[in-house]
């Protein structure tokens, strides 16, 4: 089977598990086009968009969005607002019909989702979304314009999120095996029993509402001194700054808990987290052959100065 025949053989499985090919979608008597119309207007801010805008968000040609518009029109589920700034532009925005006819539509996608993926284990869904992101990332996807890389706290479920990304990840990418997670799991576990919120933190990283990655800010082995760990960026969420915003916090974070000093543990195999590392001020200071995870690894430990010399200062 051709490449091309295997993208049509996926395109033609996936059309029909979430039934595009129906005549109306779940929970209303709209077709796709009208829904992702409605979706767009609903989820819109401000005196919300024009035509125009529709169709550059769903990649739309005129002719086709006319006449979705007027048939939404004349089922009085969208209006027209004149501009305030622009007397000739029509901005759209939905009725109260329509706006119950989407929660209506939005309920029903809802739920046929959930019934698709509600007989899956964890670790299934978690092999689907890395897929599904992978799939966008390689394709570009132009229309998913949320790019700004924005930061939490651990909720419920994150922490076995955490630990399977990043054992599958690290085995994908240099076949680490199983004792990898082990560890992430111990060093979690350890983490959880003895967290202090005077002294340690966390922060989960997210991409268009997606977790994207994490790192841990923890005590170190001197009461002066702080640990960076289980830092991990999705594969398809590296370049636009994800890594760096999550460094970023945890050496701040360090500082203003009044750390004198940050160090973390890694291997050389990891070039750009290494890069990062020293982009931002850690030195390297001591290298350890060992053997872990299945492999012949050399470990490091670098460590970042958060506080001046005071000895110094002056001079």
């Amino acid at each position: 089977m051709t490449f091309a025949s295997r993208v049509r053989s996926f395109n033609r499985f996936y059309t029909r598990k979430i039934g595009l090919l129906d005549k109306h979608l779940p929970g209303s008597a709209l077709s796709l086009p009208e829904a992702r119309v409605l979706y767009e207007i609903a989820q819109s801010h401000g005196p919300g968009p024009t035509a125009a805008d529709l169709c550059r968000a769903l990649a739309m040609d005129k002719a086709h969005m006319s006449r979705v518009v007027a048939r939404l029109r004349s089922k009085k589920y969208v209006r027209g607002v004149v501009s305030a700034a622009n007397a000739r532009r029509l901005r759209l925005a939905l009725t109260l019909t329509g706006k119950e006819a989407f929660a209506s539509v939005d309920r029903g996608a809802q739920q046929q989702i959930e019934a698709m993926i509600g007989p899956l284990d964890a670790a299934a869904k978690a092999r689907l979304i890395g897929a599904m992101n992978d799939i966008r990332a390689v394709l570009r996807d132009d229309l998913d314009r949320d790019r700004t890389p924005r930061l939490r706290g651990l909720r419920p479920g994150d922490l076995g999120w955490i630990v399977n990304r990043q054992a599958e990840i690290y085995f994908q990418e240099y076949r680490w095996d199983w004792t990898y997670e082990g560890l992430v799991c111990r060093i979690l576990g350890d983490f959880v029993a003895n967290f202090d919120p005077t002294k340690e933190d966390h922060w989960v990283g997210e991409l268009a509402g997606a977790v994207v990655g994490s790192v841990f800010l923890m005590k170190g082995d001197e009461p002066h001194s702080a640990k960076l760990r289980l830092l991990y960026v999705e594969p398809w969420a590296r370049g636009v700054g994800v890594g760096r915003v999550l460094v970023d916090a945890c050496v701040a974070r360090a500082r203003e808990l009044g750390y004198r000093e940050l160090t973390l543990w890694t291997n050389d195999v990891l070039v750009a987290a290494r890069r990062l590392y020293q982009s931002t001020g850690f030195r390297l200071v001591s290298r350890n052959p060992h053997r872990s995870f299945g492999h012949d690894l050399v470990g490091e430990t670098w460590r970042l100065d958060l506080q001046p010399d005071l000895r110094t200062a002056g001079a």
